[in-house]
Order: structure tokens, then C-alpha cells, then sequence
């Protein structure tokens, strides 16, 4: 198992928690942005910075994501894609999307960007907190120690 992050968007304590559960259970993480992020020195996190552009930091995740596979993010179609490969899918705020909830999100989305290009102001996702830090903590414990078992 490897956890893939798709580092751009993900929040500095939700890396943090990555890293320190990196070192502790010797599972590889791979931060994948268009920008250089500093992370520590270890044997188990590495940074692939891609080039800039639409979706390149994506396309690079889902071209070597495995079966089984950890992919961190809240972009959807990055997530569906992901769970296409048979990888698991955990956002910052710790839901873990499935190929049947990740339908229904990607309707969400299609439908919200719908409303947006008609002029419909619409507001974005509450601020990142403390809870949603414990929550993604516990949900991403929770998958290491299933998928350990396996």
C-alpha cells in the first residue's frame, strides 16, 4: 500500500498526520503538486513535483495508482478515477468515498457547476477544523489497520 497525496490542495496538518503515520506503520507516501514542498527527511515520504496546468498533478496519481492504494484529495473526478483503479479515496476532512457515493457526488458537482455557470452564487466548503483533523485521523487509522490485516 502506498498513499498517494494530492498535495496542492491538502492541508498542512493533514500531510502532518500522513507523515507521522508514514513513520510509524513504513508505508510509502508520495506527494504529487506543480510547486517543490518542503517535507521531511525520510525513507517513506517523497515529493513529485509535476509540471503546471489543468489536472497534470492529477493525471500523474491516477497513471500509478494500484489496486489498494491510498489517494488523499477532494477533487471528485481525481477520486473516481482512483476508485476505478480499485484505490481507496480519503478527503482531508476524513470522508472516504466508495464507487457508489462518488457517483453521487460527481452529480453534485456536475449539477453545482451548472448553477455557477448560470450566474448562482454559491458558497464553498466551511473552514478546515479542528474536528475535521480528528475525523480524518481516525478514518485514515481506521484503513491502515484494515488494509494491514489483508
Amino acid at each position: 500500500m502506498r498513499i498517494w497525496i494530492d498535495a496542492d490542495a491538502c492541508p498542512n496538518p493533514i500531510k502532518e498526520i500522513i507523515y507521522r503515520a508514514a513513520e510509524r506503520k513504513q508505508i510509502y507516501v508520495i506527494l504529487v503538486a506543480n510547486q517543490w514542498l518542503k517535507i521531511p527527511s525520510s525513507t517513506f515520504i517523497k515529493m513529485q513535483q509535476v509540471e503546471k496546468g489543468y489536472d497534470i498533478a492529477d493525471n500523474a496519481i491516477v497513471k500509478q495508482v494500484e489496486p489498494q492504494d491510498l489517494v488523499v484529495t477532494s477533487d471528485i473526478p481525481l477520486a473516481a478515477d482512483a476508485l476505478n483503479k480499485q484505490a481507496y479515496v480519503l478527503t482531508p476532512r476524513g470522508e472516504r468515498y466508495t464507487l457508489d457515493s462518488i457517483k453521487e457526488r460527481l452529480i453534485m458537482r456536475d449539477f453545482m457547476e451548472t448553477m455557477r455557470a448560470s450566474g448562482v452564487q454559491s458558497g464553498g466548503p466551511a473552514p478546515f477544523s479542528a474536528k475535521d483533523r480528528e475525523q480524518f485521523a481516525n478514518q485514515l487509522d481506521k484503513l491502515i489497520t484494515t488494509l494491514s490485516k489483508r
